[in-house]
């Protein structure tokens, strides 16, 4: 009798078990989509020859996936955040400049994510949205939001003012010249608050960093490892500009690429601590973390893309839609779905992750009123036996705009499209389309639209569609 009263707890304590197993499993993951601004495919370790440290990036892309595929929004800031909120390509977006905010009518992640009861939290710049109460972060379905309103605010490592929830806030340690205050410490900071605040609910937190924008700048600690031969950077010192963004960044800096470098891997070092601390919550294995850069490496305030080889293996940066401006680095950590680490090349984009998120969260689209997305989930590869996706049409529309960067008046509109390994490209609405084989030609050096004109004549059509 005693044996099978043994032999009966020993099953319940099994079922039990697997039980817990089935529940953690089927638990909401928290979310974190960690965006870094102007970051170049090559700047981070796990993808190539960098100088640069990043130890826990790297940590994170051998544990998780490293996506060697994944595309931005768009080549500059505000359409790749909206494209990126919104789930929409250049083909659904009505302006494809860096003049774009979104609209009072937009559903974004945030709103879809409270479809699945997420506690949600914006922490960082913002810039797509300075109308208060209508388009701001707490509009835009997020219950709380620390950082960066606007566009030209992103631009200080060291601001004299943030924002919590509509309210200005001064950052008195930045006045009178002082820099005792640096903003990705400063949102790290809220990040980890946030992290161990006790809550029912799962939470999304979408952490977009300033940095490695210009301008350049630092704590000391992270650049003094780095001894590069170097040119300083004069800024507006004597009142000559060093180059057409020096109005943006006067401040000369005297180590340049030193700087560029310590700001990755300070954001190394913070992303760092934010896992710790999702480790030490008892959170991390059922975390999904994202972690990418919104476009390209940047040539502002003294950054020198050449020198690191910023988007290497690919042509371009910054407002560029040859590769090197949109082609960023992804990586994906869920410890509880992706437990070998991988090398993935399904190529995919900003778009896809509203209804990704959608997905893993639950939540029909059908029924969420106003959405509008044309993005695919991409849930599907998120895990040790990822499923093959169809292959489809990747596309995007950069508006730039005439002479100063910011100066809100329209030039030339370059589109760009990618099927399968190719990718076409068009500098114009009256400009020839570049054709390139981009599985075999990463740098998009050998145009072969005069000899594959089929290909050629599909994207031409795609392009004059959706101009």
């Amino acid at each position: 009798m005693k044996l099978k009263i043994n032999n009966l707890l020993k099953t319940i304590a099994a079922s039990c078990a697997l039980l817990s197993s089935v529940t953690f499993a089927s638990e909401k993951p928290n979310i974190i989509f960690i965006l870094t601004d102007d970051l170049g495919f090559n700047q981070v370790g796990a993808y190539g020859d960098t100088p640069i440290q990043t130890p826990n990036l790297d940590a994170m892309a051998a544990s998780g996936i490293r996506f060697d595929q994944a595309y931005s929004g768009n080549t500059v800031c505000s359409p790749s955040r909206v494209s990126l909120f919104t789930g929409r390509d250049g083909r659904y977006m009505t302006n494809n400049s860096n003049t774009v905010e979104l609209n009072h009518k937009d559903i974004t992640l945030a709103h879809v994510l409270k479809h699945a009861n997420y506690d949600t939290t914006l922490i960082g710049k913002y810039s797509i949205g300075q109308q208060m109460g209508v388009t701001d972060p707490l509009a835009m379905g997020f219950d709380t939001w620390y950082g960066m309103y606007s566009i030209l605010e992103g631009h200080r490592q060291y601001p004299h003012i943030m924002w919590r929830d509509g309210q200005k806030i001064r950052i008195e340690a930045n006045e009178g010249g002082k820099k005792g205050a640096y903003a990705q410490r400063l949102f790290t900071d809220e990040a980890i608050k946030y992290i161990v605040e006790p809550r029912e609910n799962p939470f999304f937190m979408m952490l977009t960093y300033s940095s490695p924008h210009a301008e350049l700048g630092v704590p000391e600690e992270f650049s003094q490892p780095y001894a590069f031969e170097e040119n300083p950077y004069s800024g507006m010192k004597g009142g000559v500009p060093a180059d057409k963004y020096a109005s943006y960044y006067p401040e000369p800096v005297d180590k340049p690429n030193a700087v560029l470098a310590g700001m990755v891997s300070a954001l190394d070092h913070y992303i760092g601590e934010i896992v710790a601390t999702l480790e030490a919550q008892g959170e991390l294995d059922n975390t999904l973390i994202f972690f990418t850069s919104d476009n390209g490496p940047h040539d502002e305030g003294g950054a020198d893309p050449e020198f690191f080889e910023a988007s290497a293996p690919y042509k371009g940066q910054k407002r560029d839609l040859y590769d090197g401006g949109i082609h960023v680095p992804m990586i994906v950590h869920w410890p509880a779905r992706i437990k070998q680490g991988r090398v993935d090349n399904t190529p995919w984009a900003f778009a896809d992750v509203l209804p990704t998120f959608a997905e893993i969260a639950g939540v029909n689209l059908n029924y969420v009123p106003r959405v509008h997305t044309n993005g695919v989930s991409i849930d599907g590869l998120l895990s040790d036996n990822p499923e093959a996706m169809e292959e489809r049409v990747l596309y995007w529309e950069f508006a730039k705009q005439v002479g100063d960067p910011n100066s809100g008046v329209i030039g030339d509109t370059f589109q760009a499209a990618r099927k399968g390994q190719w990718k076409a490209v068009r500098y114009g609405f009256d400009a020839d389309v570049e054709l390139y084989n981009i599985d075999n030609d990463p740098g998009e050096s050998n145009d072969l639209s005069a000899t594959h004109k089929d290909l050629t004549a599909m994207f031409y059509a795609l392009f004059e569609e959706y101009k």
